[in-house]
């Protein structure tokens, strides 16, 4: 398994601004926002892949489950990079892991399996040809 608390497990970066709006009552970032950050992440991630795979319109990911640890506070004002990775790919899922980064320091790590989907028939399916071949490679760095 990838270490997700280090900056170098990830090749792709998604800087994203601390807002005033993101704190709570303690003064520090809430986890929902954190929850943001990481959908920023992920979706920077996917949008790169789906470009690449210039796969068919049809098909997208749906988040079937996600598991965030909160490992340090974040505060205002500041900026964030989530660093994201594919980790684990199934027959209709991939794992995806990511890590919530002030400088040097990981603040959050999360892991989120999503499945794709056929918009049109509603039904999960297996990524096929150029996809796979891109999802393949990139579990394996």
């Amino acid at each position: 398994m990838k270490d997700l608390t280090r900056r170098a497990t990830f090749e792709l970066f998604t800087p994203v601004t601390v807002r005033f709006c993101d704190t709570d009552k303690l003064g520090h970032v809430n986890n929902v926002s954190i929850a943001s950050y990481i959908e920023a992440g992920r979706c920077d991630l996917y949008y790169k892949l789906m470009q690449q795979a210039q796969t068919d319109a049809r098909i997208d990911v749906v988040m079937a489950r996600a598991a965030i640890d909160f490992r340090r506070e974040i505060f205002y004002p500041g900026t964030v990079e989530v660093g994201s990775r594919f980790i684990k790919l199934g027959n209709r899922s991939i794992t995806t892991g990511y890590g919530v980064f002030v400088d040097d320091a990981c603040v959050a790590t999360a892991e989120c399996v999503n499945v794709f989907f056929d918009m049109e028939t509603r039904k999960s399916v297996a990524p096929d040809g150029k996809l796979r071949e891109l999802l393949e490679a990139a579990v394996a760095r």
